[in-house]
């Protein structure tokens, strides 16, 4: 799976203006609504905020990523946000996170679904594309971040 197929440049904002887990949640919700992804924010919102309330997605490494199944979407979105300062998201290592990558899916995709979240988890695995993408400024630059890496990483498979 290439996350260039289900994240825009419209859909990536940085900094974030949310100071909270809740906050980001719902910035990110509305980022994906702006770019006409959402029929129906609230109804994913809630998705979202139910799932994060049942278990932490902050994953560890600075990372959290926040995602819920609704019938809110009709395709599978993606929306990525970086705050000014790291957040508390409760992630397993007790870290703030840096990065918050938001995933909905409507709720038959869900091997797609599974498909992202392991994408993205294994990007971020890499400690240089971490790195570049937490000192990002820029929507402009989290996007060319996740560019080079997904081109390099289909013209290596």
């Amino acid at each position: 799976m290439n996350l260039l197929d289900i994240v825009t440049l419209g859909c990536i904002k940085a900094p974030l203006e949310a100071t909270d887990k809740k906050g980001v949640i719902d910035e990110l919700v509305d980022v994906l609504a702006g770019a006409g992804k959402v029929n129906d924010p609230e109804t994913l919102k809630d998705a979202v905020w139910s799932r994060e309330q049942a278990r932490t997605t902050g994953i560890g490494h600075g990372l959290a990523i926040p995602h819920g199944k609704s019938d809110a979407v009709n395709e599978l979105a993606m929306a990525i946000g970086r705050p000014s300062a790291p957040i508390d998201f409760a992630a397993i290592d007790a870290r703030p996170v840096k990065l918050i990558v938001l995933l909905a899916s409507p709720t038959s995709r869900t091997s797609e679904h599974i498909q992202a979240l392991a994408r993205i988890s294994k990007l971020m695995m890499q400690e240089n594309f971490r790195e570049r993408i937490y000192s990002a400024q820029s929507a402009d630059e989290v996007y060319e971040a996740l560019q080079e890496s997904e081109v390099a990483s289909s013209s290596s498979s």
